[in-house]
């Protein structure tokens, strides 16, 4: 590592505030080709977390009205989407809410994997934990909770894209979990009607008995309802989303696939067939591997986990979407590399991530 812990964190910091826009949008990736200029709510949540942590209120804040703003937009569209719902009617995937915006709040033109609802209940769950560290209320963020929580109370059963943008006919564990901790939050936020409330623990009580019934395989969560495979965006259901407890059988067992089955000297791979620039290993998924650990009072695995992320960035601390050292499937590194160029870095996930990570284990800039 070239860098000093003290140092990537600083990087970070740097790095994250001097591409936020204007709008407080978080750009993926200021340069990969294909993320370029678009901010997903599942990213932006977890780096605006990163920086919330660092004491980055103002930053973390102007990201949390962003938000609020551009879901709030959108309560007209979530009215009539619920509406055609009630009605029983089939609702394609391409009109349902998307999951990335431009950094202006527009939908953009470029066509992508784009029904994820999981960026909805991330956002939920980031905003609160924002506000109860800094005490501070987010312009217009009660309306948008409103429409959000509405929006997932009624679509929460709903097939989708999961985190990877890949099978939207399937119902992903990770999705729900984040669905879980998002439709909590929204209740304890106190945004919601009596009515709009109950119905969202409705929600919650389904996902719980669902997961339970249909999500798990061999002792752990599985990568969608009816698998009997494993991925790495299940360590979210247990730390932060909290669906599943870490001292609960089911999330310490999860944990331990995840890491026995995924993992590579603390690399974590996304899920076993992953072909996406060679299926390497992400550094964000590292970040969730070490937040469980310290979570679950493991924090010397914690902080090797850090080490190994900070050993990932580039000489002057940008940090990649992933390394493609040890390639699941290295004949489809070329393929990829032709579509969209070289893998993207920086990626501010991770280093969203790496500074979540960072704060557990008590280390500054």
């Amino acid at each position: 590592m070239s860098m000093s812990h003290a140092a990537l964190v600083r990087r970070s910091i740097d790095l994250i505030a001097r591409h936020q826009s204007p709008s407080g949008a978080y750009p993926a990736s200021p340069t990969f080709s294909a993320y370029r200029g678009y901010c997903w709510l599942r990213d932006g949540s977890f780096i605006a977390e990163g920086v919330s942590r660092h004491g980055q209120a103002r930053a973390a804040g102007a990201f949390h009205a962003w938000c609020a703003h551009v879901i709030a937009s959108h309560e007209g569209r979530v009215d009539a989407l619920v509406e055609r719902a009630g009605r029983g009617e089939a609702i394609p995937p391409g009109d349902m809410l998307p999951t990335r915006f431009t950094l202006d709040g527009a939908e953009g033109s470029d066509e992508w994997w784009d029904f994820q609802l999981d960026g909805y209940g991330t956002w939920l769950w980031a905003l609160a934990a924002h506000t109860a560290r800094h005490g501070e209320a987010v312009p217009g963020a009660d309306r948008a909770i409103r429409v959000a929580a509405r929006y997932l109370t009624a679509f929460w059963d709903t097939p989708c894209y999961d985190w990877w943008e890949e099978h939207v006919e399937q119902r992903h564990v990770s999705t729900l979990g984040s669905l879980h901790a998002g439709l909590r939050a929204a209740v304890d936020s106190g945004a919601l009607s009596p009515a709009e409330a109950e119905a969202a623990r409705g929600a919650v009580r389904g996902i719980g008995e669902l997961v339970r019934a249909e999500g798990t395989t061999g002792g752990h969560l599985a990568k969608w309802l009816g698998s009997g495979a494993v991925d790495a965006s299940l360590l979210a259901c247990v730390e932060p989303f909290g669906m599943v407890p870490p001292d609960d059988p089911l999330g310490a067992a999860t944990v331990a696939a995840v890491e026995e089955s995924l993992s590579e000297d603390r690399g974590v791979y996304r899920y076993a067939a992953d072909t996406f620039y060679g299926g390497g290993r992400w550094p964000l998924l590292t970040g969730f591997l070490g937040w469980n650990h310290a979570a679950a009072g493991r924090a010397a695995e914690a902080a090797r986990c850090l080490d190994w992320i900070a050993a990932q960035a580039t000489p002057d601390g940008e940090l990649p979407e992933q390394v493609t050292d040890l390639p699941l499937a290295p004949g489809m590194i070329a393929e990829w590399e032709e579509r969209w160029g070289p893998v993207g870095t920086p990626l501010l996930w991770s280093h969203g991530m790496y500074l979540i990570l960072a704060a557990e284990l008590g280390v500054r800039g």
